[in-house]
């Protein structure tokens, strides 16, 4: 699955908001108006605009903790768009993206403990779990000495 990563812009924004996840899937995501407003109000996500062939098909975020670690967050794929792999290209693509900044120690990022498709598909990209937790939150971290 070929997907480009953009900024979120004044052109893609509203496309962006209006992206929405299955039902079963609300308890696991914000909406991303949500995240958005996270981004321009609270000083430490990036928000990403996640396109296939040009239209907004998804979102996610990043950000630089203390310790230099990368974390990937907000992802959200739209409902329509779910099961063709977009998911899974975003997360290597950000993945790959963020540990190639210098002084990168990992990435990192978090899912409920219920969130199973999600959990599957992080460990399946290399994302160990660390035991540390984001609030309710399972923390699991990338880097390239792990990924050998």
């Amino acid at each position: 699955m070929q997907i480009d990563l953009e900024p979120v812009t004044a052109d893609n924004w509203r496309a962006c908001a209006a992206l929405t996840v299955r039902p079963e899937q609300r308890e696991f995501v914000s909406d991303v108006a949500y995240y958005l407003c996270l981004c321009h109000y609270g000083g430490l996500w990036h928000p990403l605009a996640v396109t296939v062939g040009g239209q907004v098909a998804g979102f996610c975020m990043w950000a630089v903790d203390d310790d230099r670690s990368r974390w990937i967050g907000g992802i959200v794929v739209d409902r329509s768009r779910q099961r063709q792999g977009i998911g899974r290209a975003l997360v290597l693509a950000l993945r790959d993206r963020l540990a190639a900044e210098p002084g990168t120690p990992n990435v990192a990022l978090s899912y409920s403990p219920l969130n199973a498709a999600a959990r599957a598909l992080y460990l399946s990209l290399g994302f160990a779990e660390t035991g540390e937790t984001e609030g309710d939150e399972v923390v699991a971290r990338w880097s390239v000495s792990h990924a050998a």
